[in-house]
């Protein structure tokens, strides 16, 4: 931010003894306005200096250059800055528009990768709303990474391997039927899943049928292998229209199958650092030297097959070699924080230098009506049902507000499907919520549709006004902007905030905040007034639009013109 940096070189002039870091890391924005834009306190050089805060701060005031400010004062041990507030509002409404989409962005990353293991729901079942947080918070992670400067690798790590394909297979060859699977292949196969965990129940041997068969998967059996390559074919998709209709798109959908044969450089791995112990016919990995609450990470059953663990320890292994990442990102549920805990520590044991560069990203669970959601129990909720419900609840509104809208089934789909990814989204990562449609969906209240109706209200101001803004002649002086100037003035320092964190609800809290500013400016505005102020009133509209537009964009939400 420019003018925070304007201040800490105007106090670095007059305290030799800080550094511009030490300056910078204390100046903040006062609690109550009428104190000043930004603030420096000085109790932290009052044994330096051997006087009181107070006299410090009056000192400063006294020799500081305040020129480019309003001006500077004294308020006990603070030093207030007041900003040039029309210089400041014409030079951010330029910088923002002279940037436009590419606003907020940074070289932080320096071009590195960032891998990214996301969504990655399981075969022949449906994507349910409980693929929807892995999917939508690694989205906009990855969009993130990108306006920090890194490159994002998405990677799609589909559940394509272990114990329930085992148990599909005999569900299907025992009482399913080919034409019934290609009437309608996934919601078929989730019905098999489904009615052998039932039988199982009766019958727990069935269970030891369904290691069998993917024991016989594991070791190439060409009938087990055929009619697991359909299931995935199948599922493939029904993803992919998912993925279509929520605008994302993967790196690698490289899934657990992928790493079959990969697992020996595991076991070698483990083997010559002499990690691997036997428990029980098990081989596993005591991690109390890392950790001694951790339980061992187990490497192959007494049967010989391999687990989770080991698959993702080949992943883990295969990205660093393929990618190179700085950073390897988890998007997974916070119920698996013991796994990755496991998977990290096993890295550590292997002595490999970037174990600390993966990381977990947990993440709360979503209910409907309080209740959690079971795909062994058939009690799922369809992430496609959800899309369709919210499309046609963002048109019955378009239908009342603008019932002339050209192309209103396609901002209805644009709107339904950014309601629901914003909800998510503006929720913390690691909290809880309960999914209501009918909430989600307003276009009133904190939703994805309200900052999106506001963008469409800034586009309707600039064509109505029909002329181009001029950037290179903006003179705006009215004090109810301030408040829209500060925010626009906050997003660069907000984007790197968010991804420091791996926080996605902070832009999406910023952009309610943003559009909250407008909405009250435009309500008390009139914006399109012939005046010497009119040119900048258009920019500071065309400025707001274009910070919401990339806001939503780095949320994995469009941005329509018109709504």
């Amino acid at each position: 931010m420019a003018e925070k940096q304007a201040v800490v070189s105007a106090l670095k002039a007059v305290l030799p003894e800080l550094s511009e870091e030490e300056i910078a890391n204390k100046v903040e924005a006062p609690k109550d306005s009428s104190m000043g834009d930004l603030a420096f306190p000085t109790f932290t050089l009052a044994k330096v200096l051997r006087k009181a805060p107070q006299m410090i701060a009056a000192d400063v005031v006294e020799k500081i250059d305040q020129s480019g400010f309003e001006k500077v004062v004294a308020t006990g041990p603070y030093v207030n800055f007041f900003l040039d507030k029309k210089q400041v509002t014409a030079d951010t409404l330029k910088k923002v528009l002279k940037a436009g989409i590419n606003y907020g962005e940074n070289s932080d990353g320096e071009g590195q990768n960032i891998a990214l293991d996301m969504s990655s729901p399981n075969i022949a079942k449906p994507m349910s709303m409980g693929h929807l947080r892995s999917t939508v918070i690694g989205n906009a992670l990855a969009n993130l990474s990108a306006k920090n400067g890194y490159k994002p690798v998405k990677i799609n790590h589909l559940g394509d391997w272990g114990t329930q394909f085992g148990k599909l297979i005999y569900a299907y060859k025992t009482w399913g039927s080919e034409a019934e699977v290609k009437a309608d292949p996934i919601a078929t196969l989730l019905k098999y899943y489904v009615e052998f965990h039932e039988k199982a129940k009766e019958n727990p041997a069935l269970d030891d049928e369904g290691r069998a068969w993917f024991k016989k998967l594991e070791d190439g059996d060409p009938e087990a292998h055929k009619l697991w390559s359909w299931f995935r074919e199948e599922s493939l998709k029904e993803f992919t229209e998912i993925y279509d209709r929520l605008g994302i798109t993967f790196d690698s959908f490289n899934g657990e199958a992928f790493y079959n044969d990969k697992m020996d450089r595991v076991v070698k791995a483990l083997e010559d650092k002499k990690l691997l112990q036997e428990s029980q016919g098990a081989q596993i990995v005591d991690l109390s030297p890392i950790n001694e609450n951790l339980t061992p990470a187990m490497i192959k059953r007494s049967d010989g097959a391999t687990l989770y663990m080991t698959r993702d320890l080949a992943a883990a292994m295969y990205r660093k070699d393929t990618y190179n990442f700085a950073k390897s990102l988890y998007v997974v549920g916070g119920e698996q924080r013991e796994h990755f805990q496991q998977l990290k520590a096993v890295l550590t044991l292997l002595d490999l230098p970037w174990a600390d560069d993966v990381e977990h990203i947990p993440f709360g669970l979503i209910t409907f009506n309080g209740k959690k959601m079971s795909t062994r129990k058939g009690d799922v909720v369809l992430l496609k049902d959800v899309l369709d419900d919210a499309h046609e609840l963002a048109l019955k509104q378009i239908e009342e507000k603008n019932p002339s809208l050209a192309n209103k089934d396609q901002v209805a789909e644009e709107v339904g499907a950014g309601a629901v990814v914003f909800h998510d989204l503006m929720n913390d990562r690691t909290n809880n919520f309960d999914f209501n449609i009918a909430e989600v969906v307003r276009f009133e209240g904190d939703t994805g549709p309200y900052v999106q109706y506001t963008n469409a209200r800034a586009q309707s101001i600039l064509r109505k006004a029909g002329v181009a803004v001029d950037t290179d002649n903006i003179t705006l002086d009215d004090a109810a902007t301030w408040d829209i100037i500060t925010s626009l003035n906050a997003f660069p320092d907000t984007v790197r905030r968010a991804f420091a964190h791996r926080e996605p609800s902070v832009i999406a809290k910023y952009a309610l905040g943003l559009a909250r500013a407008f909405n009250k400016y435009y309500a008390n505005s009139k914006i399109l007034a012939d005046d010497a102020n009119k040119n900048g009133r258009l920019a500071l509209v065309a400025a707001v639009s274009e910070t919401l537009t990339v806001s939503l964009s780095i949320l994995g939400v469009k941005a329509p013109k018109e709504m």
